[in-house]
């Protein structure tokens, strides 16, 4: 490299250059032997770098992971309660159907299996269901109870139809 002339300068870098750079423009610098020379740790951040990174990754994973498992679990949720309800209604006479029968097509229509279809007295009915998403989490499952409202003051329950009672 040719250096600017001044007033009173040298040719090339002067006095105060380093040895070893630019001084001899012949001689190839060893990088690493001179790293390992002077400092034993050289290399040390780009590990730590990795490393920082692998964990950042990893804690984005299981946080992607339980965030399924909510979803999941709040669909499988969401389905039994709406199938519990269908099969209220129809082990009502309100709609048309065998309560279990209803309870699975519908928790059917919202992508969950039904695992359980049991009928209580007092024209209840109780639900559960199961969705699967990720294979690692496993199935969530879902629970639900539906019937009519409770009778008020211990009389009997309300009719369908929103008038008096027999």
């Amino acid at each position: 490299m040719i250096w600017p002339q001044r007033a009173g300068a040298q040719y090339g870098p002067g006095p105060r250059a380093r040895p070893g750079i630019g001084s001899d423009p012949g001689r190839v610098l060893d990088i690493a032997h001179s790293c390992q020379r002077r400092h034993r740790e050289c290399g040390a951040g780009t590990v730590l770098g990795l490393g920082i990174g692998i964990v950042v990754i990893m804690a984005t994973m299981s946080l992607l992971l339980l965030s399924q498992a909510a979803v999941a679990a709040s669909r499988a949720a969401a389905a039994a309660d709406l199938a519990a309800l269908a099969a209220a209604d129809a082990a009502r006479g309100i709609t048309a159907g065998e309560p279990c029968a209803v309870a699975r097509d519908v928790a059917a229509r919202n992508n969950a299996r039904l695992t359980s279809c049991l009928k209580g007295a007092g024209e209840t009915v109780q639900v559960g269901t199961e969705v699967t998403t990720v294979p690692l989490l496993g199935p969530a499952r879902g629970l639900a109870r539906a019937g009519p409202p409770p009778a008020l003051d211990g009389g009997p329950a309300p009719a369908r139809d929103g008038g008096p009672a027999p």
